[in-house]
């Protein structure tokens, strides 16, 4: 991805948030100077803040993602912290690509938008998708679904996704942009993503023009 692109796509997820009165930690809209001396924090340790990703197919548009990460944990650091929290924003037509994770257990939440789309499947021990019916918790009610069967979330809705559930979401055609939050155990993307079809979960980043914001993968050259 283009930092170009990257620091047009911050802008715009800024002011949505502002627009569903969801606000940000101030060091969210830091300069790279700000972090300068800033690498002993939690939020560098933790990779805390933005988070942008194409899964390496340049086609935002149709299969990205936008992330900032409000908390976290570390398992490599010894962190007591044991929960995650994350605010997304998937747009219309965009997917997030079939997943699951090792040891995440994670609650997606659709905070506020349009509607959410989350097609499931269970895994076997070969990590390949299973063809068996699943259970899976929404809002706190047992739903029994068939594999590759579809949960639509409408805002305030929201399910919980067990480790080893592969899962992908998109929006409901027609009904707009989804702010997502997520809260789960401690989030680690280096480590716990296992994707249906292989893909890397950071992007490459064509450096055109100064980031605005850093991405948590900007970290190591900026503090």
């Amino acid at each position: 991805m283009k930092r170009s692109e990257i620091n047009a796509l911050i802008a715009k997820a800024k002011d949505f948030y502002a627009g569903h009165r969801f606000n940000l930690p101030k060091w969210a809209f830091w300069g790279p100077e700000d972090w300068k001396g800033k690498g002993d924090s939690e939020v560098v340790r933790n990779m805390l803040g933005w988070d942008l990703t194409d899964y390496g197919k340049e086609d935002f548009e149709k299969l990205g993602l936008i992330l900032f990460t409000i908390r976290n944990g570390n398992l490599q650091t010894g962190d007591p912290k044991p929960y995650a929290e994350k605010i997304m924003i998937l747009r219309e037509g965009q997917l997030c690509p079939m997943h699951f994770h090792w040891s995440k257990r994670e609650d997606i939440i659709n905070r506020a938008g349009g509607n959410l789309v989350i097609q499931l499947y269970g895994s076997n021990e070969d990590e390949s998708m299973s063809d068996k019916p699943l259970d899976v918790s929404v809002d706190g009610f047992i739903r029994t679904i068939d594999p590759g069967g579809e949960i639509v979330l409408e805002p305030g809705e929201s399910i919980c996704l067990e480790p080893g559930m592969y899962h992908c979401f998109y929006c409901e055609k027609g009904t707009g942009d989804v702010m997502v939050g997520e809260v789960s155990a401690v989030n680690d993307d280096n480590i716990d993503n296992r994707f249906h079809e292989p893909l890397p979960r950071f992007p490459e980043v064509d450096e055109d023009e100064e980031p605005i914001h850093l991405l948590v993968t900007d970290y190591a050259r900026y503090v």
